[in-house]
């Protein structure tokens, strides 16, 4: 005879509203799982059940009739319960759900409260929690194109993903640390950095340490994507939405469902997409092309750009609510110049994997080899001297690297660098234009941009083109 391990209890949730009859309709759909549910209708008899009892879950509207329900986060906080908090605000009221978020909610609802999302916010919310999650009564995950679900253990993949972010100096521990500290809750993350710091990495994994781990993780390049095709690439399309729309289309939050949708280079989103794309985040729901109907979804937002977005801000390319939306968490990664104590150990993980690749043997890394390496700026990150090692490895000979060619460490200084940079690229952009006969659709293929992007920065660093400002342009 077999012993069989018990049922774990069900999850213990406490419902928090002033409001009787919707703190009953909040306790019996919570019942219809089959969850344990207590019941307060204000912060005194919150506090009171919170001594009594400990819960996997506390849900509880904004505002009560002693005080607002963010009071009940601090409390949590300081006495460092491990109770995930949902909180419920007004319709309309974004700015509560980003002070809930960045206070250390889970999560957030807005009222009129949609019951299927209540109930996915809720599972969400105790999925790792004591009780395990019970109970076990969720939908079936349909993998989805772009998915790459877990194949191990969220806690062994999390680690995996965390040593893939090479370097223990005091910077990349604050990063890891922040990572681990932040993937346990829903609220949005801002990653800002440098080209080639390694932003995705630290996205996916923000994901891998998350709750979501088993989901999918999308990443989006949002300066990538055609201007015309953004609304169908991110929200789908139904048949015949467009012309050659011959089936139904899957946008990124659809594929993203349950997981963690990561948009890279957000700073290149056009305005319209901007403001289609905060309704999306706040509404949490999505309307396919040619849709009569809107979809709900549950993604968890990461972003990433290398743009200072307050200054995108004040010179408005860039939305200040949506700004706020997205930056509720930020992780800000350092370049490698500020962290050159990581030079040696990230030279042996970037080399084992292209050594790994090739096929080839590894090279001996000298004292003299990393002298080399130490004298060059790298201004374009770990991106940058993966490149450099890449090429060493191809013309090593005798087991030992050789470099082409390193660009100088004793650079002049501009005094302001703002000012140095744009006048670099206003003579770019400029000798190309001249060279393409100031066709800013052949400029832009050139330079390896989009037209909208060519045409932003000949506003921006206010190039003069000879006549028509679209003469010679093949695109509206």
């Amino acid at each position: 005879m077999s012993l069989q391990a018990p049922n774990p209890q069900p999850a213990h949730i406490l419902v928090i509203d002033d409001e009787p009859d919707l703190r009953t309709l909040y306790e019996l759909t919570l019942l219809r799982e089959g969850y344990r549910v207590e019941a307060a209708g204000d912060l005194l008899q919150a506090r009171e059940q919170l001594r009594e009892h400990r819960f996997d879950a506390v849900i509880t509207d904004m505002r009560l009739p002693d005080g607002l329900g963010l009071e009940l986060l601090r409390d949590l906080a300081v006495q460092q319960r491990p109770e995930r908090c949902v909180v419920i605000t007004a319709h309309g009221s974004a700015e509560n759900a980003v002070e809930a978020l960045k206070a250390g909610a889970f999560d957030y609802l807005t009222k009129p409260v949609d019951l299927k999302q209540f109930r996915s916010v809720v599972a969400s919310a105790i999925q790792g929690t004591p009780n395990g999650g019970a109970p076990v009564k969720s939908e079936p995950v349909t993998p989805t194109p772009g998915s790459r679900p877990a194949t191990v253990p969220a806690s062994e993949n999390a680690s995996a993903l965390l040593e893939k972010l090479v370097g223990e100096s005091p910077m990349m521990r604050a990063v890891k640390s922040r990572i681990v500290k932040v993937a346990g809750s829903m609220a949005p993350v801002l990653i800002q950095g440098e080209s080639g710091t390694g932003k995705e990495l630290v996205a996916r994994a923000v994901h891998g340490c998350s709750h979501r781990a088993s989901e999918p993780f999308i990443a989006v390049n949002c300066s990538a994507i055609p201007e015309s095709l953004m609304e169908a690439e991110f929200f789908g399309a139904r048949k015949g939405a467009y012309t050659g729309s011959a089936q139904d289309r899957q946008g990124y939050f659809q594929a993203a469902k349950g997981g963690t949708l990561f948009l890279d280079e957000i700073g290149d989103l056009p305005l319209a997409m901007q403001s289609k794309l905060l309704r999306a985040i706040q509404e949490r729901t999505v309307r396919p092309l040619g849709s009569p109907q809107e979809d709900a979804v549950d993604v968890r937002i990461v972003s990433a750009t290398h743009k200072d977005l307050t200054a995108e801000v004040q010179a408005g390319a860039f939305r200040q609510d949506l700004y706020y939306r997205l930056n509720v968490i930020e992780i800000v990664v350092p370049p490698l110049r500020e962290r050159s104590e990581d030079l040696p150990a990230l030279c042996h993980a970037l080399l084992a994997r292209i050594c790994q690749e090739s096929g080839l043997r590894m090279p001996e890394l000298t004292g003299a080899t990393m002298e080399q390496l130490r004298s060059s700026p790298f201004n374009g990150n770990v991106r940058e001297l993966e490149n450099v090692l890449h090429r060493a490895v191809a013309l090593s000979e005798g087991g030992e690297l050789q470099f082409d060619a390193l660009p100088p460490k004793d650079v002049l200084v501009p005094e302001n660098l703002q000012d140095y940079l744009d006048q670099q690229e206003r003579n770019i952009l400029a000798k190309v234009l001249e060279e393409t006969g100031f066709n800013r659709t052949a400029a832009a293929a050139r330079l390896g941009l989009s037209l909208r992007q060519m045409r932003y920065r000949i506003a921006r660093l206010n190039i003069s083109t000879p006549g028509n400002d679209d003469a010679g342009d093949d695109e509206p």
